[in-house]
């Protein structure tokens, strides 16, 4: 059998196209480079590289061997990482992309309780109701409000959400409070513009379900720009309990229709599908799950100890 060693430096010579650049890589002098090239190739009864002067290529054998020693070599970096993984202290960068409203008023809260826990990992927290592409932008994690999550991505469900029907008090004593879902027909209702069904509203109850087309005189792509108008007594709005429930608890709005069902929105942490999630990444979703689970889904009420 092959040693891991020489298999390592047959791939960085393959890798860095060389066997100067690849001794720069591994950190070995270039003749110990050959001579164990030369002593792999003595050893398989099998010629690696064709060699010039201006550069080196795969033979047939060569093309064979290197597919393996990628795989055996990735495998044994795994394994390292994986053990070093139970023993390091997390620490880096944290780069995290959230929903305005989400990030702003449920992870901004809990993210001092976070980094006092973990002094080592900095976070950069970027909050946008635009989707990116988490590759091509370099970040660790999205948290994403979705019942459908990207099938390229992994995925771990923090929490559910269900929406709630809403309005400043002021509002409903001047135009009547709905009894019925039906009657937010006759209501002025604010609409989040992005969602493909924004005048669409459903509700559910011992009797069936119901759609409400609702329709209003302002939509808004932002949800925070949604809680202002609300807020200020332009109209009626459906916005997930987490957004909406420090303004329900200071009396600012007052929800209607409590005795039906809303659609809820399940929660994911997002995350390219390596085949590990680094340390960092790993414990801040740990650390959202284990607050889900103490508060029953509002992060923003919870008292972190």
């Amino acid at each position: 059998m092959q040693s891991l060693d020489d298999m390592v430096i047959f791939a960085a010579v393959v890798d860095a196209k060389g066997f100067s650049a690849a001794a720069q890589v591994l950190k070995i002098s270039t003749p110990v480079v050959s001579k164990r090239i030369n002593a792999l190739e003595g050893s398989l009864g099998a010629k690696l590289l064709n060699r010039t002067t201006r550069r080196i290529s795969l033979t047939e054998a060569g093309n064979v061997f290197y597919r393996y020693c990628t795989r055996v070599v990735a495998e044994a970096q795994a394994a390292e990482a994986a053990v070093t993984y139970l023993h390091d202290e997390p620490r880096g960068l944290l780069r995290i992309t959230a929903p305005v409203t989400f990030g702003s008023q449920q992870i901004a809260s809990v993210l001092p309780d976070f980094m006092a826990r973990y002094p080592e990992i900095q976070v950069d927290l970027d909050v946008s109701d635009h989707s990116v592409d988490l590759a091509e932008a370099g970040y660790d994690i999205a948290l994403r409000i979705t019942n459908n999550p990207p099938p390229l991505l992994a995925a771990r469900l923090l929490t559910q959400t269900r929406r709630i029907v809403c309005a400043a008090p002021a509002y409903w004593d001047q135009y009547g409070r709905p009894e019925q879902p039906k009657d937010l027909e006759h209501h002025n209702c604010i609409v989040y513009s992005p969602h493909p069904n924004f005048n669409e509203w459903y509700f559910e109850s011992e009797n069936g379900s119901e759609t409400v087309s609702v329709h209003g005189r302002f939509k808004v792509n932002n949800t925070t720009a949604m809680l202002e108008v609300a807020a200020g007594g332009l109209g009626v709005i459906m916005l997930t309990s987490f957004a909406v429930q420090r303004q329900i608890q200071a009396g600012i709005l007052e929800p209607v229709l409590e005795n039906y069902s809303t659609p809820g929105s399940d929660i994911y942490a997002l995350y390219l599908p390596n085949r590990f999630l680094s340390r960092k990444a790993r414990v801040f979703i740990d650390y959202l799950v284990e607050l889900y689970d103490q508060t029953k889904g509002s992060l923003s009420e919870s008292q972190p100890t």
